[in-house]
């Protein structure tokens, strides 16, 4: 009987071996393309950093003007010929040739090599998006062009662990008109759209060399409760900001780190808050250096008095209860609550509390005797200046006038047809800084319109607070801010201003109602730690909740 000959199988398939896995055989693939990738990282810095010295020179000839582009050639070329008649000169040049060209690539290779696997086509699209904002149709050479390549235009970028942009520094061309604010909102309101929203971003304007570098700023801390800053007489902290803004640091406690940018879910955000609050209670505060946004007041100071404006809930009551008690032990306060909630009833009948005020008679009552006293003190400074003596130990203790919703103030005491208690504040705006007077305003944004002229021609300090556009940034503080608003804010996070200095990112400290049963215990804690003895001479205050 015949033997049937055995089928003959292909590799894959069914019954049949390969002779090479598909799973290694792409392993070795990959593991062969890594290895190439390395022998020839040189070479590919080598090339990447030669593109970028033709560009950079290519650019220079560009910005030459036409008379000088002769003279500028002509040096060039001499040179080249001096060079080529030294000894050794061409091999000279042809090393620092190459070792200009590796480090100019060396930084570009490794940043390519970070470059999540989106990041390239992140890149792409947004130097596509620059193209028409950046490109002019008279240029023979366009740095930004449709299908170009976008390494020319980028000097450097990051990626976070997510693969989204967190740095980026371009190149833009001579011609773009940089100078014109409208330009630059353009541009700015373009990269955030495309790095991605609901980020704060840094824009720095380099005017001198056409580069422009994009930041995404970290979150400014929540943990910073009420405390004893180490200031000066005369200086209040109104917060704390970034540390490029300033040039000083306060050393601050800080607690656990609280959750305000709505970038979790609620169920991470509550375990990492109980995880941060047991990790406090077992470790204790923690003392960083900070930088503040500090309020310098007295008789030489250009901004006396201070406007807060923001959303409901945004913290301009608490930005008023830290300033009650960093100024308590230097002076005397008084405080007007035109809202009524009772949010400073632990300030009453403390030492230094002159009155805390929420009826429509005693408010009227007390910012009249508020005008008066501000007069007594002009006149008995004005005595002292003439006879040559120092002035009234009385009149030298500065007195702070805080007004919390004057808005509603002036409507309840139109419909009761009495006297507008914002004109009451006119002596105590125009002449509190040679009285020694300080008035503190807080405000909602949508009724700025109905605070009177003086409060806001006298108010030259201003903080604006909670989640606002950059228009309504620019209306309250007079000038736009550097970064981008965020939509959704912790309490206490703005912007603030003093005078014509500089727009400065702002969280207030923490400083809830000490009565508060929903706000937290350590911070409640610290706001009855700094409230003065009561007052003998006072009525009892109530008690706090938990005493």
């Amino acid at each position: 009987m015949a033997r049937r000959p055995l089928p003959r199988l292909r590799p894959g398939s069914a019954g049949g071996t390969p002779l090479i896995p598909p799973g290694r055989g792409r392993a070795f693939a990959r593991s062969t393309a890594d290895g190439v990738v390395d022998v020839l990282q040189p070479l590919v810095a080598l090339s990447r950093g030669l593109r970028v010295l033709a560009a950079a020179g290519r650019r220079k000839w560009m910005e030459l003007p036409g008379d000088r582009r002769g003279p500028v050639f002509t040096l060039v070329v001499a040179c080249g010929f001096v060079l080529f008649l030294l000894p050794y000169g061409p091999l000279a040049a042809a090393i620092s040739l190459i070792g200009a060209a590796g480090w100019a690539g060396r930084g570009r290779a490794g940043a390519a090599s970070e470059t999540p696997v989106d990041g390239t086509e992140r890149l792409r699209t947004l130097y596509e998006a620059l193209v028409p904002y950046f490109s002019a149709a008279e240029d023979p050479s366009p740095l930004y062009s449709h299908g170009g390549d976008w390494s020319e235009a980028f000097d450097s970028f990051a990626f976070d662990e997510s693969g989204r942009l967190t740095r980026l520094r371009l190149h833009y061309p001579a011609y773009f008109t940089d100078g014109e604010p409208a330009a630059r909102t353009r541009i700015e309101q373009l990269l955030y759209a495309k790095s991605g929203r609901g980020r704060e971003y840094l824009f720095e304007w380099d005017e001198e060399a056409n580069n422009l570098t994009l930041t995404v700023l970290p979150a400014l801390s929540t943990a910073i409760h009420a405390q004893r800053f180490v200031t000066a007489p005369g200086e209040t902290v109104l917060g704390f900001t970034d540390p490029s803004s300033v040039q000083r640091t306060l050393p601050v406690l800080a607690g656990p780190e609280t959750c305000g940018e709505g970038e979790e879910d609620e169920e991470s955000t509550e375990g990492t808050r109980e995880a941060g609050l047991k990790k406090a209670a077992e470790d204790g505060p923690e003392t960083h250096d900070v930088p503040p946004v500090v309020w310098r007041t007295g008789p030489r100071s250009t901004e006396p008095h201070l406007l807060a404006l923001g959303q409901p809930g945004s913290g301009t009551t608490t930005l008023l209860r830290s300033i009650a008690l960093q100024v308590l032990p230097h002076g005397e306060v008084l405080v007007v609550d035109g809202g009524g909630t009772g949010e400073y009833a632990c300030l009453s009948g403390r030492t230094g509390v002159l009155a805390v005020e929420c009826g429509p008679a005693g408010m009227l009552a007390t910012l009249e005797w508020a005008g008066h006293e501000t007069e007594r003190r002009l006149i008995a400074a004005n005595r002292a200046r003439q006879l040559r003596h120092a002035p009234p130990e009385d009149i030298q203790r500065p007195l702070w006038i805080l007004l919390d919703r004057p808005s509603v103030m002036s409507h309840l005491a139109a419909a009761d047809g009495r006297t507008d208690p914002q004109e009451l504040l006119a002596v105590p705006l125009r002449h509190g800084r040679a009285a020694n007077v300080r008035v503190v305003v807080a405000d909602q944004l949508d009724a700025a319109e109905a605070l009177s002229e003086a409060v806001r021609s006298q108010t030259r300090a201003r903080v604006v607070l909670g989640p606002v556009s950059s228009e309504q940034v620019t209306a309250v503080l007079g000038a736009p801010p550097h970064t981008t608003p965020t939509p959704e804010v912790p309490p206490g996070r703005g912007y603030a201003r003093l005078g014509a200095g500089p727009v400065h990112r702002l969280q207030v400290p923490a400083t809830p109602d000490p009565y508060d049963e929903a706000a937290g215990e350590a911070e409640r804690q610290a706001v009855l730690r700094l409230l003065p003895a009561p007052d003998p001479a006072a009525p009892p205050a109530p008690a706090p909740v938990g005493g």
